[in-house]
């Protein structure tokens, strides 16, 4: 089967939250903003999810562009092992060119997960460009899940998430652990020019 037999459609973050929980190296997708989401099909089966969504960290946006609102990161991204060769660079190019056409938005920013072993070989294949490594930092492993260290800061109407209330106690009673993690991969694909 071709790639070009499959078919990608705009869908809702429930649409595609348990097939990525389910397939996704992370396993979860807690924290995430996901303001664009998309589901790959073959014969109706989903096979694919990606979403797009604000940056995860406040101002980082000043690195690449002057406004927030010209700028989404690609969150998540995953395909199931058995589809054929440039299923991912198909379904990369496929939302690009809808998010040029139907948002404002100028630029995407993507990282590769070193600490996974990927160096985003999908995005240079995407035409994005390759910007470097990030700083180092450490996640928060806690009952077999890895959580961003700002989870713990995590508030919705100045209160603490029950979660991040939750994650605190743990990391006070050892049942979660900080672990150092390496840079990730930067990458930028530019929808329009500035």
């Amino acid at each position: 089967m071709s790639v070009k037999e499959f078919e990608v459609k705009v869908v809702t973050r429930s649409n595609i939250r348990e097939f990525i929980e389910t397939h996704h190296y992370s396993h979860n997708i807690n924290g995430c903003i996901a303001d664009y989401c998309f589901g790959l099909y073959r014969n109706s089966e989903l096979i694919g999810a990606m979403f797009y969504g604000r940056l995860a960290m406040r101002n980082q946006y000043k690195k690449y562009t002057d406004k927030e609102s010209d700028i989404v990161e690609l969150r998540r991204l995953v395909c199931v092992d058995d589809t054929p060769k440039n299923t991912e660079s198909y379904f990369i190019g496929w939302t690009l060119r809808w998010l040029s056409k139907n948002t404002e938005l100028k630029k995407v920013v993507s990282y590769a997960d070193s600490n996974y072993g990927h160096s985003g070989i999908i995005y240079k294949a995407s035409n994005f460009k390759y910007l470097g490594l990030s700083s180092k930092g450490r996640v928060i492993i806690f009952q077999d899940k890895k959580y961003h260290d700002k989870a713990i800061r995590t508030k919705y109407k100045g209160v603490l998430k029950p979660f991040a209330i939750e994650l605190k106690k743990a990391l006070l009673t050892g049942e979660a652990v900080y672990a150092p993690q390496e840079g990730k991969h930067i990458y930028l694909y530019e929808l329009r020019r500035s």
